[in-house]
C-alpha cells in the first residue's frame, strides 16, 4: 500500500510533500505507485480542495475521514484551526491509524509554526520535519 501526503497552505499552496509505503504486516515503507499514477497523485490531491472547502463548514472536526475518491484511491484530509491542509491519498481503510497519523503531524506543525523563522504558507525543507513525518508513517501507515 502506499500514501502521498501534502501539506497545502491557505493559499492551496503546497507547503511540503511526501510519498511513503506501508510498514505493517511486512511492508518495507516504499512508495510503489505506478509511474503514471505518480504524477497524477499531486493532481488528485489537489482537485479534493474544493470538497474540503465545502465539506469544512458543515464539519465541526477537524479530521474530515475520506473527502473524495478517484479510481481506488481515497483522499482524507485533516484541517487545522489556521485553515491548513493536511491530505492523505491513500488504497485502505484505517480510519484511526489515519486520525493518529494527522494527530503526530498536527503536532510537528505546530512545532514548526512556534519557530521564528518560520512564516505560514512558507515551504517546510526541513530535514528533521520530513524524518519524523515519515517516523510517523512507519509507526501508524
Amino acid at each position: 500500500m502506499s500514501f502521498y501526503f501534502a501539506i497545502v497552505g491557505t493559499k492551496d499552496n503546497p507547503i511540503y510533500e511526501a510519498e511513503f509505503g506501508t510498514s505493517k504486516q511486512g511492508g518495507d515503507g516504499v512508495a510503489r505507485f505506478r509511474e503514471e499514477q505518480r504524477s497524477m497523485n499531486q493532481f488528485i490531491v489537489h482537485s479534493s480542495l474544493d470538497i474540503v472547502e465545502e465539506v469544512q463548514w458543515a464539519t465541526p472536526t477537524m479530521y474530515m475521514k475520506c473527502v473524495d475518491k478517484f479510481n481506488n484511491l481515497q483522499v482524507s484530509c485533516f484541517l487545522t484551526a489556521g485553515n491548513i491542509k493536511f491530505l492523505l491519498l491513500h488504497d485502505q481503510k484505517a480510519d484511526d491509524a489515519i486520525r493518529q497519523f494527522f494527530t503526530d503531524v498536527y503536532d510537528l506543525y505546530t512545532k514548526t509554526l512556534m519557530n521564528p523563522f518560520y512564516e505560514v504558507d512558507m515551504r517546510i525543507t526541513s530535514g528533521v520535519f520530513d524524518g519524523k513525518v515519515k517516523q510517523a508513517a512507519k509507526k501508524y501507515l
